[in-house]
């Protein structure tokens, strides 16, 4: 994921870029691409925690699974900006065998 470009000022002619209309899941799945494809689901998920016809029944796994998306989202989005990765990325050190 490219990292987000610093905020700046903008000039009095310039106008804001058309976003593009969210994907479906489906689109997203096969695009490939498993943010797109979560924060499609996230999208649908949403739509029927919000629609009063969504049985009561429901609303507990929906609220769950909506939870764990977003998780898996934040999670995906943590590794991919190195920033606030746990991981380190470093170039491998010749070993000498003294290293016990």
């Amino acid at each position: 994921m490219a990292r987000k470009p610093t905020l700046r000022a903008v000039t009095e002619d310039e106008k804001a870029e058309p976003k593009a209309p969210p994907k479906t899941i489906l689109e997203s799945a096969e695009s490939g691409s498993r943010l797109d494809e979560l924060r499609a689901m996230r999208r649908r998920l949403a739509r029927a925690l919000d629609d009063p016809n969504t049985p009561a029944r429901d609303l507990a796994a929906l609220s769950r699974r909506q939870l764990e998306i977003g998780r898996e989202i934040e999670a995906i989005q943590v590794a991919e900006d190195e920033d606030h990765s746990v991981v380190a990325r470093t170039d491998d050190e010749v070993w000498d065998g003294t290293g016990y």
